[in-house]
């Protein structure tokens, strides 16, 4: 009897720490922003974008429309502080406290040369550990910083970032096209005199020729700023930092140095602690860095970002940008920087095809004249979504249970919505966690029933007996 009873008790005491064991393991959660683990998950895992395109057959336009609660106009910025002028260089996981991000939207497009990218999209760029990934590992940490796009067949090894193949290869890829264009509007770093950078993605993630339209405002050698805005011009030196950090942004203020309200440098100034002056200088771009012009203004009003980008359908430069036909179909693929992020922390689009003539996702309108009517421009609309920390050699390898309609050329669309990729992407980001979790509820759960079990037979003895 007191064998009985001794087991029951034990039997019972395995039950309660099974429960115990379960209720702490569920409803917990493993999602958490992790900064020291480069993880930040932002609150809105989709977010809408209006695009509009129409052409003219020597030009073509694209009018983005997007959500933000505010504008983000501050890049890098040299502060004076204690005695001494410091670059504000900010790279923050997730949101930046101060505000200080520049809002962007960037977009790569391709003549069909890069075939993947027409079915996956952005995915192909990324390879293993790359910067801000949690697990990104390299020599050195400036080494890490420069972890950015290529294309998977400038590599060797689609897993070793450094396995290049050979420069008269690379020579090969890009004459016969393989790169993708690579649209990057930024909000202070070009909006403000009327351009969009030009950059394309082949080895690396690449300036296209030319100068662009920002140059460095920080002299190494000096420890100081090389210009600063002309008083005479604009009624100051430098801004104020508690004007900058408040994140009150006022597109029609002061927020930018460009090289029309920019003198040289003055030393001898009598400087204020929490002045300040931006870390670039904006100027205009040359080559083939100016293909792309802001059409307008690009502007935000009443929450909405709203930019039009204009370009000849024939640069001149086929090695660094896509030459555009009437009668051609080309894909592209969006991606959107805002509330104050950087690096990974944005939002991208799945690939989608713009016809210029011809049948596609989205078929561009011809125009005539000056500037397109937008009101008799069809609206697509398109879903964006945070990609987590999903690179190319992870889905095209066993470990994706999808890598087989990859290999067969499955595009992505056919299997996959914009908020099933965001959540797919989030669940990598804690893919150990939830492993953990996953078995932390397995043995929960079997304690739970060998105890009852047990329980039940020990009761059932006693009665019997």
């Amino acid at each position: 009897m007191l064998k009985r009873q001794s087991a029951l008790l034990i039997v019972t005491t395995l039950f309660i720490a099974a429960l115990f064991l379960a209720l702490i393991t569920h409803g917990s959660g493993v999602v958490r922003n992790d900064p020291d683990r480069h993880i930040w998950i932002p609150s809105e895992l989709t977010m809408p974008l209006q695009l509009q395109v129409a052409y003219d057959g020597q030009r073509i336009l694209f009018r983005y429309r997007w959500p933000a609660e505010r504008p983000h106009l501050h890049a890098d910025l040299l502060r004076y502080s204690d005695g001494n002028w410091v670059r504000e260089i900010r790279a923050p996981v997730g949101p930046e406290p101060d505000g200080i991000y520049e809002d962007r939207l960037s977009m790569m497009v391709d003549d069909g040369s890069v075939p993947e990218f027409q079915r996956y999209g952005g995915y192909i760029t990324v390879g293993t550990g790359m910067r801000d990934f949690t697990d990104s590992e390299a020599e050195t940490d400036e080494d890490l910083a420069y972890r950015r796009k290529y294309l998977p067949a400038t590599r060797l090894d689609a897993d070793d970032w450094y396995s290049f193949v050979d420069a008269e290869t690379l020579a090969a890829q890009r004459e016969a096209g393989y790169f993708l264009d690579l649209w990057h509007w930024r909000a202070q770093l070009s909006n403000p005199i009327g351009w969009s950078d030009d950059q394309h993605i082949a080895w690396y993630r690449l300036y296209d020729s030319g100068d662009g339209p920002f140059a460095s405002n920080w002299d190494g050698a000096a420890g100081e700023p090389r210009f600063m805005f002309d008083p005479d011009a604009t009624g100051v030196r430098a801004l104020r930092w508690e004007e900058v950090s408040a994140d009150r942004a006022d597109m029609d203020g002061l927020y930018y140095l460009a090289e029309a309200s920019a003198v040289a440098f003055d030393s001898e100034q009598e400087w204020q602690e929490g002045d300040v002056l931006p870390g670039h200088v904006l100027r205009e771009p040359s080559g083939s860095r100016a293909a792309i012009r802001v059409q307008g203004e690009g502007r935000w009003a009443d929450g909405y970002w709203d930019v039009t980008l204009e370009r000849s359908l024939d640069t001149g430069y086929p090695l660094e940008d896509k030459i555009l036909h009437d009668q051609g179909v080309y894909d592209i693929a969006l991606a959107v920087h805002r509330d104050a992020k950087a690096s990974r922390w944005h939002y991208v689009s799945m690939p989608l095809q713009i016809g210029l003539g011809r049948e596609a996702d989205l078929v561009a309108a011809r125009f005539s004249g000056d500037t397109p009517d937008w009101d008799r421009v069809a609206v697509h609309e398109v879903t964006l979504f945070y990609p987590g920390q999903v690179d190319w050699p992870r889905l095209t390898s066993e470990i994706h249970a999808g890598a087989k309609y990859i290999a067969d050329g499955v595009p992505v669309k056919f299997r996959h919505k914009p908020a099933q990729l965001a959540q797919y992407g989030v669940e990598i980001e804690f893919e150990r966690e939830i492993r953990r979790q996953w078995w932390l509820s397995l043995i929960a759960g079997t304690l739970l029933i060998v105890s009852f079990v047990l329980s039940i037979s020990l009761v059932l003895g006693r009665r019997e007996g």
